[in-house]
């Protein structure tokens, strides 16, 4: 036999096959390009030399990762319906003759073609875009970039390793799909499945568990520390969940309607429902995978976008005012105060010589702030045995008070409040505070009563993490309460507060933070002193921040097309192969007496019922998620909750606009299948 017959016939294979091959390649061209366009950005000297550039290149690895696993699940997907709509022509190959290491040799040069055109198209197309990606990352980032390309060498190497690799597994998967099948089930491949699959209650009810413990993990977290936990056991519980009820739940739901002779007993009816019932058991896996696909989609964008958009509210939450000192000390005594007034004195003397700036606000004041864990009208420490006796104590278990005197509220508020020994004025944070009375570390305290405000907008963090309460107390109670913690292991230190807003260009406001460190740095905090002290600024956390969140808006944008173009692809595979699977069918229907217009009608009711079943459920899971995302998103300081609600449901408008355009042109590949 030629040499060059193999060779040939799987060059001709793939060309007689292009309807199916080329989405498939394209798709593995991109993933390439993504790769390699993620690890080059992540070695970018250019990128090196930024602002932020660890946190930046730290988002770019984590891209590289998620994009590796993904083009290993996925292309392994996506190559089962490929195979799919070859076996019965291998089957025909080896019922003539050929045996089946030849039928693998063919496989072996089809899957050498496609990596060859992946990789060098891959590697084209990563490259002439690098450097667009570069500039866009250092667009939003604020820098400057330089011209001429980046080419990296070693990101081609693992790139190419990468995808040799995972598209050898793939090779020896379609071998081992080969060998164990035998040539008639190679001919009848497209016409398994036919029986009638049975309804499972179990897997369907699993679903359903596995679905609302996740839904009530994300609906059910209070803080974002325990958000961070568990929203990867949520995330894996509604996925499981998700394939569950798709490949079970589904074949379910499609039982009742049968059995709703009214529903069931109209052609329309009758034939989309017949013709899912048979087909939901092989087709289930692709809807949940849309399903899953969608849902990272919208979770993905909606989050990077929200942390972009609501960028300038986090820095208002996180920092308060533009320039703020916090001092900790031990140590209550008049010699103390006195350190913190010569503090605060020459930061004010630094600020009144400078002519650049004005000071539009300032505020200061003293507190300490202690966590408990409320057991009726008692609150507990770390310390106390009946504390550790509790079996889990959850972040949102746990109460942080911050304290402060009469005479510092009556400042804020321009009240004039009066508080005997034992008398405290409370403003919750949760506005969930409802005794008359409780017991702190032994001391019996009444609530006189509950403020509608106090310090604003300055202890916004802490009360977003914590379920936080502000104590107002006389000055008696406040010393003796700060001195009975000082023996406990969990003990506070006081903190002095000095927070400065001004007028003026970003440049004066970063001279004069500059100058504050060095004021500080110059004796403050030395041991003579008693206390340790550091400085803030808004423009320096602003500049610190700012890449790690423009990363994160590039990795979400750039995976979020990805993912979508992924959806696309499955779904437009999973038209096709059922286009080729329902063309018989809707043939003999012809042939015993279904008119044309009812058999249309079918079809647009079974692809509109399969088809938005996905997307319906992507937005419901999205919806489900938002709790539990809004709490993750205040790690980074964002509390503005209408601007991310905006967020969501604009990105999922849009998807669901490109969903439907998909639709639209997938549906019509469809039809002129089946009515051929």
């Amino acid at each position: 036999m030629n040499k060059l017959f193999y060779p040939k016939l799987a060059a001709n294979n793939i060309r007689k096959n292009a309807k199916t091959y080329v989405p498939y390649i394209i798709t593995s061209i991109i993933t390439v390009a993504v790769f390699y366009i993620m690890r080059s950005l992540s070695q970018n000297e250019g990128i090196k030399e930024m602002k932020g550039a660890g946190d930046v290149q730290y988002v770019m690895n984590l891209g590289c990762i998620v994009v590796a696993i993904f083009a290993l699940i996925f292309l392994f997907y996506t190559n089962s319906f490929l195979m799919k709509r070859r076996k019965r022509e291998f089957g025909l190959f080896n019922i003539l003759g050929m045996e089946k290491r030849h039928i693998s040799c063919v496989i072996g040069f089809e899957t050498l073609y496609i990596v060859l055109l992946s990789l060098v198209g891959g590697m084209i197309f990563g490259v002439a875009l690098d450097k667009l990606m570069y500039l866009i990352i250092a667009k939003i980032v604020g820098e400057d970039a330089p011209f001429g390309f980046y080419i990296s060498p070693d990101s081609m190497i693992i790139t190419a390793l990468l995808f040799a690799v995972t598209y050898f597994l793939i090779y020896l998967n379609s071998l081992r799909q080969i060998h164990l099948s035998k040539p008639i089930e190679l001919l009848k491949s497209l016409n398994t499945g036919e029986r009638e699959p049975k309804a499972k209650w179990f897997i369907a009810i699993l679903g359903l568990v596995c679905l609302g413990v996740g839904y009530y993990m994300s609906i059910t977290t209070q803080d974002p520390i325990s958000a961070l936990l568990k929203f990867f056991f949520a995330v894996i519980l509604v996925i499981i969940g998700t394939y569950l009820l798709f490949t079970a739940g589904s074949i379910t739901l499609l039982k009742l309607l049968k059995k709703n002779k009214r529903y069931y007993y109209k052609t329309k009816h009758f034939l989309s429902i017949s013709s899912m019932l048979y087909r939901m058991k092989q087709n289930a896996v692709g809807l949940a995978n849309i399903c899953v696909l969608s849902t990272m989609v919208l979770v993905m964008l909606s989050s990077t976008t929200s942390l972009m958009v609501g960028f300038e509210d986090s820095m208002n939450t996180r920092y308060p005012h533009e320039i703020d000192v916090q001092i900790q000390h031990e140590e209550n005594t008049e010699a103390m105060a006195e350190s913190k007034d010569e503090l605060y004195d020459s930061i004010n003397e630094l600020i009144s010589n400078d002519d650049s700036l004005k000071l539009t606000n300032e505020i200061r004041y003293s507190y300490y702030s202690l966590a408990f864990l409320q057991s009726g009208n008692e609150f507990l420490t770390a310390d106390d045995d009946v504390y550790n006796l509790v079996p889990t104590v959850d972040l949102s278990d746990i109460t942080c008070f911050i304290f402060f005197t009469a005479e510092q509220y009556n400042e804020f508020s321009g009240n004039k409040a009066e508080l005997s020994d034992g008398e405290v004025l409370i403003y919750s944070c949760n506005d969930d505070f409802n005794l008359d009375s409780f017991s702190l570390l032994d001391n019996e305290y009444r609530v006189k009563e509950l403020v509608p405000d106090f310090v604003g907008d300055d202890f916004e963090t802490v009360a977003n993490i914590y379920k936080t309460e502000f104590v107002v107390m006389n000055e008696n109670d406040y010393n003796k309460l700060y001195e009975d913690q000082k023996s406990m292991d969990t003990h506070s230190l006081m903190q002095t507060y000095f927070g400065y807003d001004f007028e003026g260009s970003d440049e004066a406001k970063r001279e004069i933070y500059h100058e504050i460190i060095s004021l500080i740095s110059n004796g403050s905090t030395s041991d003579e002193v008693g206390f340790t002290a550091y400085a803030e600024s808004k423009i320096e956390g602003r500049e610190s921040m700012y890449p790690m969140i423009a990363g994160f808006f590039f990795l979400g944008a750039f995976l979020g097309i990805l993912f979508t173009i992924a959806t696309i692809l499955i779904i437009y595979y999973k038209q096709i192969s059922e286009g080729y699977e329902d063309k018989e069918r809707y043939e003999i229907m012809q042939k015993v007496g279904v008119s044309r217009r009812e058999i249309k009608s079918s079809i647009s009711s079974q692809i509109l019922t399969v088809f938005f079943l996905p997307l319906i459920t992507a937005g419901l899971h999205t919806a489900v998620a938002f709790p539990i995302i809004r709490r993750l998103l205040m790690i980074f300081s964002l509390t503005n909750v209408p601007l991310m609600i905006t967020v969501t449901a604009l990105c999922f408008v849009a998807f669901a606009i490109l969903y439907v355009i998909i639709y639209s042109i997938t549906a019509r590949s469809y039809y002129r299948i089946v009515s051929k």
